[in-house]
């Protein structure tokens, strides 16, 4: 019996969803360990769409609990919500289905005006935020001025918490030219919202170590990708969390030890959403064409994504550092009818060579890619269901991407649908 984590190995984007929910049927538990509700999954199940931010791609399944981490921001009036949308599609969500951690910090109304304020008030570069207040909440965490789940069900201790904010939040305010929080208008919303939240709480760690001695299955839901890492992404175009499989652990309360495969998520090609750097973006029409092909908007904002070619570089480097023991490709269809694919295989900065990307912010900015370039296919591989169904040149395709990135393909996604999957290594017996 393994417990398997999911991390995403690009800039996210990479078809998370679809795989969490196809490895739910095989486990007991989903626990999303980080991030907040700037992250989207979108799951496709008989035809029918299911969005999702905050909660864990495990709803949509019967059955199963589904857990909300420690490591995650929560914005409890846009759980509610979702909540009741996803109640409106016939799913069945209540606390026999899911469990909040509570020390989980909670996204108040003022972290979300203070992220868009600041990126109203950049003048030197943007970073690209969803403006929903995951950055500044991830700060009063660390500032240890956040206020959590546990914090709702005491109103002196509620009490306590609101003032500590405020003293930090209101001095920021001025600064930007925001009118002061009403105190008393938040410690009436919390106190409105705290029976809505408070009857999923329970103490996380504690009944997954419960699940894991039972042998139960654990499957560890990570949002956004690897490259959006607050340590090892491309700096400062990050999200505020650390993105990459060792926060399984710490994101939900248990050891390391608790972990046996982690599963890396990789697109067919590359996109970005938002600022920084991207060696392989393309600005013509093979870039339109796979934007188009790939129906690449955000699930949460509608942004466009940037599209590029294949790069081995990044994904090599965010399965190193995540331990990425195999990873599910996706979209391979949307390259159907290139007669010529590139992949990156290196970099030339400034008439030298790097087989990963450098630190330094301007290093990155002047990466090159340099390129390999192999033969496309016309026939379709949408909906392939084994490796006979795929064309020789995509298998090859799928054959140099394990060479380059030096981790093997584990599973095979070929369209959004649940079934339209290529299992070569299931994750959970592996």
């Amino acid at each position: 019996m393994a417990n398997v984590v999911v991390v995403g190995a690009q800039w996210g984007d990479e078809g998370k969803g679809k795989i969490v929910d196809w490895l739910s049927e095989r486990a007991d538990v989903i626990a999303r360990f980080q991030g907040g509700h700037n992250a989207g999954h979108t799951l496709v199940i008989d035809g029918k769409v299911y969005k999702l931010n905050a909660l864990p791609s495990g709803v949509v399944r019967g059955g199963k609990l589904s857990v909300i981490g420690n490591g995650v921001v929560l914005d409890p009036w846009h759980l509610v919500k979702e909540i009741e949308s996803i109640r409106g599609q016939g799913v069945e969500i209540s606390p026999d289905t899911l469990m909040i951690a509570e020390n989980t910090p909670l996204i108040m109304p003022f972290h979300g005006e203070l992220d868009r304020a600041r990126e109203a008030h950049a003048s030197v570069a943007k970073i690209g935020t969803t403006g929903r207040g995951i950055g500044p909440c991830y700060e009063d965490k660390v500032g240890r001025r956040v206020i959590r789940v546990a914090d709702l069900s005491d109103n002196d201790t509620l009490e306590l918490r609101v003032d500590r904010a405020l003293v930090h939040h209101n001095a920021l305010r001025a600064g930007l030219g925001l009118e002061a929080i009403d105190r008393e208008a938040l410690l009436t919303s919390l106190r409105e919202i705290a029976p809505e939240i408070l009857k999923y709480a329970a103490p996380v760690w504690k009944v997954l170590d419960e699940d894991r001695r039972a042998g139960k299955r654990i499957l560890f839901e990570g949002a956004q990708g690897s490259l959006l890492d607050i340590d090892f992404g491309t700096y400062p175009f990050v999200t505020s969390s650390n993105v990459i499989a060792g926060q399984a652990a710490t994101g939900v309360g248990l050891g390391p030890n608790a972990i046996d495969f982690v599963l890396g998520i990789v697109k067919a090609y590359t996109t970005r959403v938002g600022e920084g750097p991207f060696p392989t973006e393309l600005n013509d029409a093979d870039g339109e064409r796979l934007g188009t092909r790939g129906h690449e908007f955000g699930t949460v904002t509608g942004r466009k994504r940037r599209c590029g070619w294949f790069d081995a570089v990044l994904v090599r480097q965010t399965c190193a550092i995540s331990g990425v023991k195999g990873i599910a490709l996706t979209k391979l269809d949307v390259l159907d009818g290139f007669e010529t694919l590139k992949i990156c295989v290196g970099y030339e900065v400034d008439g030298v060579r790097y087989d990963y990307l450098p630190t330094q912010a301007a290093l990155q900015a002047r990466a090159t890619p340099i390129y390999e370039e192999m033969e496309g296919w016309s026939e379709s591989t949408a909906g392939a269901r084994s490796w006979a169904d795929l064309p020789g040149a995509a298998v090859k395709y799928v054959r140099r991407i394990e060479e380059l990135i030096h981790c093997p393909v584990a599973m095979l996604s070929t369209s959004p649908e649940r079934d339209d999957t290529i299992l070569v290594t299931d994750p959970f017996e592996d």
